[in-house]
């Protein structure tokens, strides 16, 4: 499908008309400096839908940056869509507008075409809730939808599977922290392959320095300016004269402010410095968060270009390992032809990655998706459900610890998993604020010891389980475990799973998925219909077909025993293209 992608930033509109099957692009181009004494959002989309031949276009993506709470996912635009996005225009006011004069202007000349929002927020959607909410009374930002949503999400997503694939390393297995810079910037933290802080919240206003918006920001400073200007003109001055424009005084691109530091001028000078500082520290807070950085990804009109804010950026964080090579720095191109460059030294034990985005091609991968109506229900019937209560898999070591010197489990139940068994053996577990009596082992032994609770036991025991695919134990929650022999303190393997499908290859084949890839399951006909997404699928010879879930899980969709959903599913359209990218430029 040939797929034009209209991206209307704050400052520029880039527009690429894709071919989805082979994943070139036709035409491309940019008109930049919107809004900077030259052309309009409008205009600049007019002059685009000049250059190509609409003849040949078949569907149109765009670039949306808020959808607030309603929406998750790429979505066939209608005058409701509309309607609903106009409404987020507070949340975004530099993004939304230009967003809808894209759409507005490409609806007009291509009424007969589908049109499809892309938003930036989808990436962020499993946030844990440590990051999405704000210290402010609950009920209060509950009914104001306060929470942070995060943007910049598919050039996140894809420079993140673009770094692990040059890095030869399985993504779930990564701990990045990705920056993009330009006039809007980002950073985000991407663990075992799913975003768990970045530094943009409720609105794009949020985080690090940008072009002409002013990122963090004391809210009592915000206070005093309302005070003092009111509220419609702070709002402007926030976000449309505040950031690198602000600290300058030269306007927001930074080869002007870079050109005039280079001539002595100091508020130039001083731009750069705080721009660079702000990023060095989320690079900081972010690898503390995480536990540790294995690749830190520039990316983005400046991240890409300029050599020296990179510099700026990167030093003084030879501590945690990160060392970069100048002379690679310097001459670092990227492309569609060499999309990554590594600037860090052979010694750098934290890789230094340039690499180049392509937003677009993920708009126009999902845009095709939606309009050939690409989401479906697989054929082979439902997938039958189990609930899974809290249990616990143990080590050799810490059998005999709590246990006593080899001891074994001895079965209680065989479970459906073939040669998975739940023990009469059970322990205690012990947190902060509670402890959970009689839990139950499962066996038989593992290489090393996993719990698995639901988000009401973490409350119980007043602990914070990061959300993971099982055995992905690595800096997750500490747990305190009582035995009948002992006492066992674990510094990291608690976890709440990640919901998933077993398959054997033959379920795979016949329901069209691979290992890894990440589904929908429809519940309907029951108490309450539910869509669970994010289901993570789970392929080995040994597996039988069944989804686990937890007890909330299963508490929030009324199921019993018995129970199956249908399973939708969508192409993996990020780990496709760069795939597919890949061996197209070798």
């Amino acid at each position: 499908m040939k797929v034009l992608v209209i991206n209307c930033g704050s400052s520029s509109v880039k527009y690429r008309l894709i071919d989805t099957e082979t994943r070139m692009a036709l035409s491309v181009g940019v008109v930049e400096r919107i809004g900077d004494g030259g052309t309009s959002h409008r205009a600049a989309v007019s002059e685009i839908l000049e250059r190509v031949d609409l003849t040949e276009i078949e569907a149109v993506g765009h670039r949306v940056v808020h959808g607030g709470e309603r929406f998750h996912d790429a979505t066939l635009i209608d005058d409701q869509v509309v309607a609903a996005i106009e409404e987020c225009v507070p949340l975004a006011p530099l993004h939304n507008p230009a967003n809808l004069a894209g759409i507005r202007l490409a609806r007009e000349a291509l009424p007969s075409l589908p049109h499809v929002a892309i938003f930036d927020t989808a990436f962020h959607r499993r946030l844990p809730r440590r990051a999405i909410h704000y210290a402010l009374d609950l009920d209060l930002a509950q009914r104001l939808g306060i929470r942070r949503y995060g943007f910049h999400g598919p050039s996140h997503s894809y420079v993140a599977r673009r770094a692990a694939e040059y890095l030869e390393r399985d993504l779930e297995d990564l701990r990045l922290i990705t920056l993009h810079l330009g006039n809007g910037a980002s950073a985000c933290a991407i663990e075992l392959g799913a975003s768990v802080e970045t530094s943009m919240g409720l609105t794009p206003l949020e985080g690090l320095v940008m072009g002409t918006r002013c990122g963090d920001l004391d809210p009592g400073a915000v206070l005093q300016l309302v005070r003092e200007l009111g509220v419609d003109e702070t709002d402007r001055v926030l976000n449309r004269e505040s950031g690198l424009a602000g600290l300058s005084g030269l306007g927001n691109d930074l080869r002007d402010i870079e050109e005039q530091a280079a001539a002595g001028n100091d508020r130039a000078r001083l731009a750069i410095t705080v721009y660079a500082h702000a990023v060095r520290r989320y690079i900081g807070a972010y690898a503390a968060a995480m536990g540790g950085v294995d690749a830190i990804v520039l990316t983005g009109g400046i991240g890409e270009n300029s050599a020296q804010m990179r510099r700026r950026i990167l030093q003084q964080l030879d501590f945690f390992g990160v060392r970069l090579d100048e002379d690679r720095n310097h001459d670092a191109r990227v492309s569609a032809e060499v999309p990554v460059v590594d600037v860090s030294t052979d010694r750098a034990s934290v890789r230094t990655l340039v690499v180049k985005t392509n937003e677009e091609l993920m708009t126009a991968l999902q845009t095709a998706r939606v309009a050939r109506g690409d989401t479906e229900v697989r054929s082979p019937g439902p997938v039958p459900i189990a609930i899974s209560g809290r249990h616990v898999h143990l080590d050799r070591a810490s059998m005999d610890a709590l246990f006593g010197e080899g001891s074994e489990l001895t079965v209680y139940k065989n479970l459906s998993q073939p040669g998975q068994y739940a023990a009469r053996e059970t322990l205690t577990l012990v947190g902060p604020r509670g402890q959970i009596e009689g839990v139950r082992v499962l066996g038989p032994l593992r290489k090393s010891p996993q719990i698995e609770i639901s988000r009401t036991d973490e409350f119980a025991l007043g602990v914070d389980a990061p959300i993971r695919a099982s055995g992905k134990t690595q800096g997750s929650a500490p747990v305190t475990l009582v035995g009948p022999a002992g006492t066992l303190h674990l510094n990291e393997g608690l976890i709440c799973a990640w919901r998933h499908i077993h398959m054997h290859p033959k379920d795979a084949e016949a329901y069209g998925v691979e290992n890894g890839d990440e589904v929908e399951v429809a519940i309907q006909g029951g108490e309450r219909d539910l869509t669970f997404g994010d289901v993570l699928v789970r392929v080995k010879d040994s597996y039988v077909l069944e989804m686990h879930i937890d007890t909330d899980e299963a508490n929030a969709a009324e199921l019993s025993r018995g129970a199956g959903g249908d399973l939708l599913y969508d192409p993996p359209d990020i780990a496709a293209a760069a795939s597919l990218e890949r061996r197209r430029t070798r």
